[in-house]
């Protein structure tokens, strides 16, 4: 039976603040969150399912991905957590929230909102299923391959990490790209609850980023009534990579501020 706990690195000492990432993206993408807060938490970067190292499913509800985050909790032994998530990742740390408000001592969301998207990924899916692994010889081939289907060098590159090369020898994906895309339609879809999470939460939107918009405001609110929001001045969507000091400073000030460290210090303010 193949393994269904989320992957995960660990680092750090303290309370347990859980991180969430993106769509296409494994916890590694979020070493530049985990390191400075590791020195006040205990930080767990996770890989969601079809992502990075952990299982792959053929449902990516978000009720089934919040469900592998309690499972993880569980295993771990963590009765209570701070969640920090982005994008997709921040999707799914919502509605761990709202699933079970208990176990969330606070919430980070990261440019997401808890509504239904637009917006698609047909180059990004159509520049993955250009590439035939079992011919592909190099990295830079296959970043040549994806260079006629994605304009953005970022994006490419963010592909890339997740391109690996098995025991045997051959190129494969740390994705399972054919779930995500077969699942996509799930993964575009608004939260819904019939009891809105309480607790503590903060949304960080980046100024130049569209996925946080003003209209967006009573499905926030509806759902998260105690939720500040902070702008990231000149970020786009990938405000943590974009603007690390910034981001983080405001992550950590919110998140110190929501529990005791006697060693936190002052520390820089925005």
């Amino acid at each position: 039976m193949p393994d269904t706990v989320l992957h995960h690195k660990l680092s750090g000492e303290g309370e347990p603040l859980i991180l969430l990432h993106g769509l296409f993206g494994m916890g590694d993408n979020l070493a530049s969150i985990a390191r400075p807060l590791s020195e006040y938490f205990t930080v767990y970067q996770l890989d969601l399912r079809n992502h990075g190292r952990s299982f792959w499913a053929d449902s990516m509800r978000f009720e089934d991905m919040a469900a592998d985050v309690l499972a993880f909790m569980g295993k771990k032994g963590l009765g209570q957590v701070h969640l920090l998530g982005h994008s997709l990742g921040g999707k799914v740390a919502m509605q761990v929230a709202l699933m079970a408000p208990g176990r969330v001592a606070s919430l980070v969301v990261a440019d997401i909102a808890p509504v239904y998207y637009d917006g698609n990924h047909n180059e990004v899916f159509a520049g993955i299923n250009a590439i035939d692994l079992h011919r592909l010889a190099s990295r830079q081939d296959a970043e040549h391959i994806l260079q006629q289907h994605i304009e953005e060098d970022g994006v490419r590159l963010f592909l890339l990490k997740s391109l690996y090369k098995n025991e045997a020898g051959q190129f494969d994906w740390r994705l399972n790209t054919a779930a995500i895309e077969r699942c996509y339609d799930d993964i575009r879809q608004a939260l819904t609850s019939d009891k809105p999470f309480n607790g503590p939460t903060l949304f960080i939107k980046g100024e130049l980023s569209a996925y946080i918009q003003s209209n967006h405001r009573e499905a926030i609110e509806s759902l998260f009534p105690q939720a500040q929001l902070k702008v990231i001045q000149n970020a786009g969507h990938w405000l943590h990579a974009e603007k690390p000091v910034a981001f983080n400073n405001v992550v950590k000030q919110f998140l110190l501020n929501k529990t005791r460290h006697p060693h936190a210090g002052g520390g820089p303010e925005l």
